[in-house]
């Protein structure tokens, strides 16, 4: 049976590409799109996704449900730096024909996780605003919740937005450290996991070139500028966190091996805020406490050449 998924997200770059895996592929059946804050405007996120929809075939299809648009307590930081001013790589594509949703994705959230409680799994692929404020307003959905996969956060790996810190949990710390003690089923891709695994170089793109599908196209449009901007940074391709996650949704063989940890997040530190503070448990002298509070799986990481061929894959359908 297909995976019943629900895709939280801040579409832009690399949520592109996961959300096509989860429109995409037959292992998954994605049920829903929400939005939360995060990388470029939040209005426009909604038509990125809406027009991913349509570039998958799928419009009208898939219902996207905005929601939170400013993170729980400080102010939103952007990244249209990384991904282009649309986050679509400076495309400016047209407005899908699909329209958003009226009800909120919070409200979105809580209903269809109560409808099927233990039957949906959340990829969570932004700042988690949208997950906090559902489990605040109602608590008892995280132990419903299948399994919440989010991607953020490091794991021994520097950050990318400060050297303590991944973008999402950056953004808003205090809505990460609500979801990490809400009880859910956890299931953590860090922002290492990513530079080490899911960079695809200068040939693997080429692959995708020759492919010379809409959708190949597509990718290579959204991704021009964060290769670009990769490029000063040190990193030689297009960095792919979030669709690692959906192609382990899709076929959990790419992921190579999970490590239960107890994760908190550091929401007042100076040079720290928005860290992640994972304690894996099978480390010698570990504390007790952490042992007997393991709230996630930590993804130690992830088999590139299936992961690549993943990609090409769904790139290769339209």
């Amino acid at each position: 049976m297909p995976v019943r998924l629900i895709v939280d997200t801040d579409t832009a770059g690399d949520d592109v590409n996961s959300l096509l895996i989860a429109l995409l592929h037959p292992n998954i059946q994605l049920e829903a799109v929400t939005i939360s804050v995060g990388n470029v405007g939040f209005e426009q996120q909604i038509e990125n996704a809406l027009y991913t929809i349509e570039m998958a075939g799928r419009s009208g299809e898939v219902p996207v449900y905005p929601g939170c648009a400013v993170p729980l307590v400080n102010e939103w930081v952007a990244a249209d730096y990384v991904h282009g001013r649309d986050g679509m790589g400076d495309s400016f594509f047209p407005k899908a024909k699909q329209r958003p949703e009226d009800k909120h994705a919070v409200d979105a959230l809580i209903e269809r996780i109560n409808a099927a409680p233990g039957e949906l799994t959340i990829l969570a692929q932004a700042p988690l605003t949208n997950i906090a404020a559902a489990v605040i307003r109602d608590p008892s959905i995280a132990r419903k919740v299948k399994t919440l996969y989010i991607m953020g956060g490091t794991y021994f790996a520097p950050g990318n937005i400060t050297p303590a810190a991944e973008y999402n949990f950056y953004v808003d710390p205090e809505a990460a450290r609500i979801v990490f003690k809400a009880g859910f089923r956890i299931r953590l891709v860090d922002w290492g996991v990513c530079v080490r695994n899911g960079v695809l170089t200068d040939e693997d793109i080429e692959d995708i070139r020759r492919l010379d599908t809409e959708l190949a196209r597509f990718y290579l449009a959204v991704n021009r500028v964060v290769r670009s901007f990769n490029e000063t940074v040190g990193i030689h391709g297009i960095t792919h966190p979030d669709s690692i996650v959906a192609a382990m949704i899709a076929d959990p063989s790419i992921a190579t091996g999970w490590q239960p940890c107890h994760v908190d997040i550091e929401t007042r530190g100076e040079l720290t805020r928005g860290a992640s503070v994972i304690n894996p448990v099978a480390y010698a002298g570990v504390e007790q406490r952490a042992v007997d509070n393991v709230n996630a799986e930590v993804c130690l990481g992830v088999d590139t050449a299936r992961f690549k061929a993943l990609l090409l894959d769904i790139l290769s359908r339209r």
